[in-house]
Formats: structure tokens, C-alpha cells, sequence
């Protein structure tokens, strides 16, 4: 059984998120503001994390950062502040995923199996995304089993992605895996090379996915 931890100050967006999580078989706990919160996750050890970025105290920004220090876990922001500055400062002190309140529960049980699946498969050597696959130990890759021929800097962007299958990458965290220590700005060429993946990639591949002003998201196809 799964542990899911919500750390939310609103009661009753808690209660819901237990029955939502509870009724695909959650094991729940949950936290009313940011330092017990962090103390519940390092109790508890949850597969999930569910956060709150207006938490009262510590904010969830905060929060994300001391919990990055000693914790890899899976973490999905729910938060009804949409603007992109907020998106992308989320994500880059490493929330896994982004979803705006209000909110369906199908797409927020389709994310958190997602952000969980990835957290598994990143720690192979091969990284799979429907057709795609990726040999990290030879720097090979193919689509539906046939070989896929990219560049060094096509392979290094494609991986990024594919790690993160499911999830926003933004433009600065892929620049800085990418493109890291070019004095030049990339940012150009990053749009190239997404195009040129796109067309590799085909109908049949994974797709990735423009969210405008933040970065790139790869989907299976």
C-alpha cells in the first residue's frame, strides 16, 4: 500500500484528498502547516507528497526546499495561484508536478501515478516512454524497436526529458543539464532542437509538450 502525506492548511481540501486518495488505497496522513509537515515526512517515509503552497509559517516554497535536502519523494504542488513565475519557481526547487486549484480528481490521480512511475524507472540504466528507449549506457535510442538516429545534443535533451517523463522540465533546468557552462544564450537553439526531436519522433513517439513561458513536457504518444 501506497503512503500518500498532504500537507494543506484548508480542512476540508484534506478531507477530500484522503477519501480521493483512501478510495484507490492510500495509506493517508496529512499536516496543517509546513514544519509539521516536514516532521510527519520524515516519520512516516510517504511515497507522495500532496503540497499546499499558501501554508501559514513556513511557506510551501520552504517547505519543498527542506524537504529536497534528505528526501527524494515525489512532490505534487496543488495551489491556486497559476501565474508562471510561481510554476517555475516550484518546479525548479524540485516539485515533480503542478496542479492548479480547483481541480478534477482523474487528472490528479493521473499525475500522481506519473510522478511515482518515473521515480521507479529513473533508477535504470534504460529509460522507457511508450515506443521510446533509452540505452544511458550506450547512448543509444530506439522508437517501436527500430533505431533512432540524434545528435549528442538531441540525446542529452530527449534524456532529460524522458526522465522526467510526465512533468514540466523548465527551460533553465534543461539549459543547465544541456548546454551547462556555455556562455552564450541557448535559448534559440533549445527551440531547434525541440523541433528537430519532435519530427524525429513522429507521429508514433512520445510527444513533447510546449507549456508556454515555463518549459517542455514529454507524453506518450
Amino acid at each position: 500500500m501506497s503512503k500518500a502525506l498532504i500537507i494543506d492548511d484548508e480542512q476540508q481540501m484534506r478531507r477530500l484528498l484522503r477519501m480521493v486518495l483512501e478510495s484507490r488505497d492510500y495509506e493517508v496522513c496529512e499536516a496543517a502547516e509546513g514544519q509539521l509537515g516536514l516532521q510527519e515526512a520524515a516519520f512516516h517515509r510517504p511515497d507522495v507528497v500532496l503540497l499546499d503552497l499558501g501554508l501559514p509559517g513556513m511557506s510551501g516554497i520552504e517547505v519543498l526546499k527542506r524537504l529536497r535536502e534528505w528526501s527524494d519523494v515525489p512532490v505534487l504542488i496543488l495551489s491556486v495561484r497559476d501565474q508562471e513565475t510561481i510554476k517555475v519557481q516550484a518546479l525548479e526547487n524540485g516539485a515533480d508536478d503542478y496542479v492548479t486549484k480547483p481541480f478534477g480528481t482523474a487528472e490528479l490521480l493521473a499525475r500522481l501515478t506519473v510522478i511515482q512511475r518515473r521515480r521507479f524507472t529513473r533508477q535504470s540504466a534504460e529509460i522507457v516512454v511508450g515506443g521510446l528507449k533509452l540505452d544511458l549506457l550506450h547512448h543509444e535510442a530506439t522508437l517501436d524497436d527500430a533505431p533512432l538516429k540524434l545528435t549528442p545534443t538531441e540525446f542529452a535533451l530527449l534524456k532529460v526529458l524522458a526522465e522526467h517523463a510526465g512533468r514540466i522540465v523548465t527551460q533553465n533546468q534543461i539549459m543547465k543539464r544541456v548546454w551547462a557552462g556555455q556562455s552564450s544564450d541557448p535559448s534559440e537553439g533549445l527551440r531547434v532542437h525541440i523541433n528537430h526531436l519532435r519530427k524525429k519522433l513522429g507521429e508514433t513517439g512520445p510527444r513533447i509538450v510546449n507549456e508556454p513561458g515555463i518549459g517542455y513536457r514529454l507524453e506518450e504518444g
